[in-house]
């Protein structure tokens, strides 16, 4: 049912009117790299460029915050979101956290 759902970062798809607001809808997501990782990402830093081993996490971690804000507007009934926002934060050495924020609506076709 998710695939049905509207996401966007603007605020309302053009051609829509909003039925109903759902209010905010959030999905979280923590990673952290393993010491095969990290003992990666180290010998790529060292050549210059793309560290892959994080660019790969962090969009695992992009995927799943998505899906999880997916989820929780689906549970609310929306069939939008809007204003999707994503966000990161590190905590610790060697974890980074991910959210994707937005605000669940019922929209439908103007007319």
């Amino acid at each position: 049912m998710t695939s049905e759902l509207l996401i966007m970062n603007t605020p309302l798809p053009e051609g829509y009117k909003i039925v109903k607001t759902l209010g905010l809808v959030t999905g979280l997501t923590a990673r952290s790299r393993g010491v095969g990782g990290r003992l990666i990402a180290g010998i790529e830093s060292a050549f210059g460029g793309e560290i892959t081993a994080y660019s790969t996490e962090i969009e695992k971690a992009r995927v799943e915050a998505i899906d999880r804000l997916k989820d929780s507007a689906v549970r609310l009934g929306a069939n939008a979101v809007v204003g999707v926002d994503i966000e990161t934060a590190n905590v610790f050495e060697a974890v980074v956290i991910l959210s994707a924020t937005g605000t669940a609506l019922v929209v439908e076709k103007k007319k």
